[in-house]
């Protein structure tokens, strides 16, 4: 068989594969969205039949528990007095059945009604749909803080713009966390690693950092090596945001940020700027990932209004709500 017919061959078969594969994929999100539905109506009925009996105390707990009692046996541990209660909550959460997104399932529901804030259970509904993100990239998002770490260095009204499409996001503040949370690289938090070890897990578990990098990332090079004159520099990591359209070059660090590890950074994206970009593209960003970071020395070490480096701390653990809204607070005096 020549080339050309068995890349010819080759075609057709992926063809098949891709038809087979979309075609259950769309099946299976079908089905997750009828059980949405599902659990929506639900939710309606007993709010409804709720209200009919709300001179009486306790009527909604009875109505649930009775209600599990009469269905569960026949249909199964999917309508728990937990999940009755859920599909209740479901409902005033989300009272109108148009504004239900069919890309979304049950459990990513489960997860956004639990969020009080009505503009942080936007954002996450928004970037959900939007990024494609599994029930567990949502759970593990929420769970990171993702909206009140943009909130460090964005208004809300910023975020959420760029969540609904509203605007094409500009600075990379817009798109880049500080600190970021590194906790999938299962390494414990008290210890000390060489910057090799810490780049080598980043590349291993490569999906779930592009995830915590956010939107618009691809990876373009690890150790990518420069020559000037005649010494040899290796960059950590680049990759590319086709949203800011520009290159990002990310240094790793586990000591303490310095000036001199600003003015290496510096030099990668001079670098970068004047043989890498094309004419059409947006400058350079660069991320220093660091272990700890001192913000006058950042503030010192580049010239005044820049936005082509970063310093961002990076956590091998998952922050508590309160540890984020101590940084949100401190982030805002030293603004004032």
């Amino acid at each position: 068989m020549s080339r050309k017919n068995i890349q010819l061959r080759n075609e057709f078969i992926s063809d098949v594969k891709h038809i087979i594969t979309s075609a259950r994929n769309s099946a299976i999100r079908s089905v997750d969205f009828e059980r949405v539905k599902m659990y929506w109506k639900l939710g309606e009925r007993i709010f409804v039949e709720e209200q009919d009996g709300k001179d009486r105390a306790e009527y909604g707990s009875y109505l649930i528990r009775n209600l599990s009692v009469q269905i569960a046996p026949e249909f199964g541990s999917g309508f728990s007095v937990r999940i009755l209660e859920q599909c209740r909550q479901f409902y005033r959460t989300y009272p109108i059945t148009n504004a239900l997104r069919s890309q979304l399932n049950w459990y990513q529901y489960r997860l956004l009604i639990q969020i009080e804030n009505e503009d942080k259970r936007e954002y996450y509904e928004l970037e959900a749909t939007n990024n494609g993100w599994t029930g567990r990239e949502l759970e593990r998002q929420i769970n990171s803080g993702l909206y009140e770490r943009l909130l460090l260095s964005n208004d809300k009204k910023a975020v959420l713009e760029v969540a609904r499409k509203q605007r094409i996001p500009e600075l990379p503040t817009e798109i880049i966390k500080d600190p970021m949370i590194l906790e999938f690289l299962g390494l414990k938090r008290d210890a000390t690693y060489y910057e090799k070890d810490l780049e080598s897990a980043l590349i291993t578990n490569l999906q779930l950092f592009l995830l915590e990098l956010g939107s618009g990332f691809s990876f373009v090079a690890r150790q990518k090596r420069i020559l000037l004159e005649d010494d040899e520099f290796f960059i950590d990591l680049v990759f590319y945001n086709r949203l800011l359209r520009s290159f990002v070059i990310i240094e790793i660090k586990t000591h303490k940020i310095t000036h001199a590890d600003l003015g290496q950074l510096q030099m990668y994206v001079n670098y970068y700027d004047r043989n890498e970009k094309m004419a059409d593209e947006n400058p350079t960003i660069g991320i220093l990932l660091c272990a700890d970071k001192n913000n006058s020395v950042v503030k010192y070490s580049l010239p005044e209004e820049s936005k082509a480096i970063m310093a961002s701390k990076y956590q091998l653990y998952l922050p508590t709500e309160k540890q984020l809204l101590t940084e949100l607070k401190r982030e805002i005096d030293e603004l004032d």
